[in-house]
């Protein structure tokens, strides 16, 4: 019996590839709308974040750090690094929702465990672009 040539840890490759392109980008629709209500000045949005006693300084800053995550995402380049920083975003959001009230905490731990997967799956991405980044070249590393 002969290999297929769509079965085996190349194809496993692409497919996984695949399933951490589709991750993110619907992990940055979700980014990129919640910025969008944030950097607009959403009434909903300014009461939230006024219901958790933040200043609106804490809203702007939550939308810009979602803009820039959920646009790196869509980079190749910088997917991996924005899957990182997206991850620390996620674990101070459920940090802060759990102490407003644990069952708000779902939703951002859910997100937070689903950008995990893709921070992981990209980590040789994120790699890359620290040793580029650093003047390392990748035959150095």
């Amino acid at each position: 019996m002969t290999a297929n040539a769509n079965t085996g840890p190349a194809a496993a490759s692409g497919a996984w590839n695949v399933v951490l392109w589709v991750l993110q980008v619907l992990i940055a629709a979700l980014f990129l709308f919640g910025a969008y209500g944030k950097l607009t000045s959403d009434p909903l949005t300014v009461a939230g974040f006024e219901a958790m006693g933040a200043g609106q300084w804490l809203r702007y800053v939550a939308g810009v750090a979602e803009l820039a995550g959920g646009v790196g995402l869509l980079i190749p380049v910088l997917s991996g690094l924005a899957s990182a920083g997206l991850v620390l975003l996620l674990v101070f959001a459920t940090v802060i929702s759990f102490a407003q009230a644990p069952v708000m905490a779902v939703f951002p731990a859910v997100t937070l465990l689903v950008v995990a997967v893709v921070a992981w799956g990209r980590r040789d991405r994120t790699a890359q672009l620290l040793r580029l980044l650093s003047g390392r070249s990748a035959q150095t590393a």
